[in-house]
């Protein structure tokens, strides 16, 4: 099977894949955080053009972003058709009670913006660093070490249930079942979730106890080569810098 690895591109050479963890962590933070609340189109899409910009200096494919942000974009996009038929306004389209606005079709197009951008900011940030760099970073950045312990047992052993279940669904193929949208298709369906739970909690089990055994606590053991330079905290403030100049944009343009 292959597995869809966030840090697939994690050795590719590049000014962003260079950039300390901890400063690439905080000041990617801010800058997602930034994109989200920008108040109007020309803003939000000054912010799309940063995002698309900081993809191109990390080098990474755009056909890797475009595979692992599409499963997003697929609850995104029906915004486009839900807020104009929501929000009231000025009718560009009616039929009836039905009424597609103006200003819903405008709050609709700024959110789906928004949410592009902030994709491509996270995309940039987890695949130009090793998903362990991600964790420790996050541990020095005082995250609760549960959290940490939590999302790298998660991206762990997610691909292994996935494993799990292709080998079930195998086998009940080759005992000839077809998917059918029935009762006796969707129990099926239903006892194979079921059996998935059952083999997750012995599988999650088996592993606890052998950590244990080897000495685990419940505390991580945090070894961190990092040292940050003049150039990360640069690179760091002007991407804050940048962050900060999308919340004024709209001010200024007005």
């Amino acid at each position: 099977m292959r597995y869809p690895d966030i840090d697939k591109y994690a050795w590719l050479d590049s000014p962003i894949h260079r950039l300390e963890p901890r400063i690439k962590i905080l000041s990617f933070t801010v800058l997602i955080f930034s994109a989200v609340f920008v108040g109007n189109i020309p803003a939000a899409l000054l912010a799309l053009a940063v995002a698309l910009l900081i993809l191109i200096l990390s080098r990474l494919p755009v056909r890797f972003v475009l595979q692992r942000s599409t499963p997003i974009l697929v609850f995104v996009l029906p915004i486009l058709l839900l807020m104009p038929l929501t929000v009231p306004g000025t009718p560009i389209w009616s039929a009836g009670p039905v009424a597609f606005t103006e200003e819903g079709l405008s709050y609709a197009v700024l959110i789906t913006i928004r949410a592009v951008a902030a994709i491509v900011l996270v995309l940039t940030l987890l695949g130009t660093q090793r998903i362990e760099a991600t964790l420790r970073a996050l541990s020095l950045l005082r995250v609760p070490g549960v959290i940490v312990q939590m999302l790298f047992f998660t991206y762990r052993y997610i691909y292994v249930m996935m494993d799990e279940f292709l080998s079930i669904w195998s086998a009940m193929r080759a005992k000839g079942y077809t998917l059918r949208l029935n009762r006796y298709g969707l129990s099926i369906i239903g006892n194979l979730v079921g059996m998935l739970l059952v083999k997750s909690y012995e599988r999650a089990e088996r592993v606890y106890c052998g950590m244990e055994a080897r000495g685990y606590r419940g505390k991580p053991i945090t070894v961190a080569p990092f040292s940050i330079t003049a150039a990360d905290c640069f690179a760091g403030l002007l991407l804050i810098g940048i962050a900060g100049g999308l919340q004024v944009y709209p001010l200024v343009a007005l």
